[in-house]
């Protein structure tokens, strides 16, 4: 396929630009979308850039089809994907269930914005609890939580090779800010990099016969009996849990001494360093961890950072009203640590609002 970045190079631009040179660099062939605020550039950057080299679009009648578009384009074998907020994230989670029932490496760029209903075009991180658990199944899913554009740009690549890798639907959830704003970035080609872009393959459609020169492929997504679908559950559920430590990943910055760390994720997580230094710099003994993952989520190296650090408090700072909360409650299930919250739904949060919060809770 052809190059898309010719050598390396810097970049000033919005979040959705960079989500769609990103999928263009990782050798997207197709997306599948309908238009919806925030999300919206990602669309028409793809249709501006897409024909130069030969990639298609299709936009759809609405979400729900396109998510199923995306869905049956993988099993054809194409590398294609979807982007959507807000309302368009609810329609889609029929097709995205259906990609975790069939485990279809189906890609999504979520630029989360405000609820309940349709709430606000801008910003949000109110989509948390809807992307990581949101179908109708278990939540097998692949949960990126970008900060920068730097790691839309990264994050996107890397999607498209988790998903085909593991065949787990994958979802890089930015937001309202990040697709719009403008920042510095440095684009590549994933080859340059040393990255292997994992290869595609149709899941239907395969040559040879069933039961003499291979096993059907058994896309199935509806189950007639209650103990088959047990079974398949259960199985699924294994080997999520087996892949999970080699895909969680997190940042963790001076928690060693910590009395408080903070956590956050996405937009959030550059307020809470920005914080953390401050404090710091003020004599108060702050840590930062942020889970880039928030499925699977890094449990296990957020209750390692709190036992060796010693704090007695855990800030979680959010712009949603507990989501980010609720997560981490139930994956440290059984930690004594007190858990302290700022909660500024659909409200962009800085350094300030933490360091405030921080200070009247010591």
């Amino acid at each position: 396929m052809q190059k898309v970045i010719g050598e390396q190079k810097k970049a000033f631009m919005t979040g959705n630009e960079t989500a769609a040179w990103a999928a263009l660099a990782a050798g997207a062939e197709m997306m599948f979308g309908y238009p919806i605020t925030p999300q919206n550039e990602i669309m028409h950057y793809w249709t501006r850039l897409a024909p130069k080299y030969g990639r298609g679009f299709l936009q759809t009648e609405d979400e729900i089809s396109a998510g199923f578009t995306v869905c049956g384009s993988v099993q054809s074998g194409k590398k294609a994907f979807t982007a959507t907020a807000g309302p368009g994230n609810v329609l889609m989670q029929e097709p995205f269930g259906m990609a975790e029932g069939m485990r279809l490496p189906l890609v999504a760029v979520i630029q989360q914005r405000g609820g309940p209903s349709s709430g606000t075009v801008v910003y949000s991180q109110q989509e948390v609890g809807l992307t990581t658990y949101g179908g109708n199944g278990e939540g097998f899913r692949i949960v990126y939580s970008t900060a920068t554009h730097q790691e839309i740009y990264d994050y996107v690549i890397k999607g498209f090779n988790t998903a085909w890798k593991y065949r787990f639907p994958v979802f890089i959830l930015g937001d309202g800010y990040q697709a719009k704003m403008r920042e510095p970035l440095e684009m590549y080609n994933p080859e340059d990099r040393g990255i292997e872009m994992v290869p595609t393959y149709p899941l239907l459609g395969l040559g040879g016969k069933i039961g003499q020169d291979r096993e059907p492929a058994h896309l199935c997504n509806i189950y007639s009996l209650e103990e088959e679908l047990n079974e398949v559950v259960l199985k699924f559920a294994a080997e999520y849990e087996a892949i999970s430590p080699e895909l969680v990943e997190y940042e963790e910055r001076m928690c060693e001494d910590a009395d408080i760390i903070i956590l956050s994720h996405g937009v959030v997580s550059r307020a809470a360093d920005d914080a953390v230094k401050e404090l710091r710099a003020q004599g108060i003994k702050a840590g930062y961890f942020r889970p880039i993952t928030l499925r699977p989520f890094p449990e296990k190296q957020l209750r390692e950072v709190i036992r060796k650090s010693g704090a007695s408090k855990l800030l979680v700072a959010e712009s949603a009203y507990g989501q980010l909360y609720r997560l981490t409650r139930q994956e440290i299930y059984g930690e004594t640590i007190d858990m302290e919250t700022l909660f500024m739904p659909a409200v962009g949060i800085i350094d300030f609002d933490i360091i405030q919060k921080v200070k009247s809770i010591l």
